[in-house]
């Protein structure tokens, strides 16, 4: 019974992609768009098959994988800390909201030129674009996160005696956690999108170079490779992130189900 309901499930939430994956099938078989600027998903398959016996798939996706981990574990501590601190310190986040709200809107797409300039074009400009692109989900989602807990509970919490310490780490932190996993959520999806344009300026590997290159050899197939594989590097990180969320927050499933 268990087992029916989750295939049915399964299956109820593949039908969107189903039905897209066969629009994308016929369209180019049946002459709609021509199949020189769209491959269908066999021939992508085709192309992830080879560039897979090549090699050359694994080698661009864990040098994309690499640099979306290393800048999210830096954006994460980062975001994290600081959205701890001026979310409990609330003066503190009074005088550098607008500040922080004037660097969020800075696209690191716009500041691409900045970073060159400052970092050069190896490693560490992509590391540090990659970086500012998901930091700022992090660190708002975080104060936030610590703004709304409720204060019920810590003035509860106050009137028995505990310190600030016990009532930061066993109050505030695990009411804020939702919102903090929520913000590295989000900045994990930023460090997919900001690695393929990291990539594609000043890279000779990862899948955003793959998908530029192809583009410019008219190589269509490798390109949709590129773009696929990105894809599901994408998902297999947002799949990853919400299962250690779930560790982490199990007690609100808890509070639900009492419900």
């Amino acid at each position: 019974m268990v087992v029916s309901k989750k295939i049915v499930d399964i299956t109820s939430r593949s039908t969107g992609l189903l039905v897209f994956l066969v629009l994308w099938e016929i369209t180019p078989r049946l002459g709609w768009v021509k199949p020189t600027y769209i491959t269908p998903p066999t021939g992508v398959a085709q192309a992830l098959w080879h560039l897979a016996g090549t090699g050359d798939l694994w080698k661009h996706t864990s040098i994309s994988l690499q640099r979306v981990l290393i800048s999210l574990a830096l954006s994460t501590a980062v975001g994290v800390l600081l959205g701890l601190f001026i979310g409990y310190f609330r003066r503190v986040e009074r005088n550098l909201d607008l500040l922080f709200q004037a660097f969020r809107q800075m696209s690191a797409f716009a500041l691409f030129p900045v970073f060159i300039l400052l970092f050069g074009l190896g490693e560490l400009s992509k590391t540090i674009i990659i970086f500012w692109a998901s930091l700022w989900p992090i660190l708002l989602n975080t104060s936030t996160g610590v703004r709304n807990v409720d204060r019920v509970l810590v003035r509860s919490t106050q009137s028995m005696g505990a310190s600030k310490a016990y009532i930061f780490l066993h109050v505030i932190l695990p009411a804020a956690a939702p919102e903090i996993f929520t913000g590295i959520r989000l900045g994990g999806s930023y460090c997919v999108m900001a690695v393929v344009a990291a990539e594609m300026i000043g890279a000779l590997s990862g899948l955003g170079w793959l998908v530029i290159y192809s583009q410019d050899t008219f190589n269509i197939p490798d390109m949709y490779a590129g773009i696929v594989g990105l894809a599901i590097l994408g998902m297999g990180l947002n799949y990853v992130l919400s299962w250690i969320e779930n560790r982490f927050t199990r007690w609100r499933q808890n509070v639900y189900a009492g419900e």
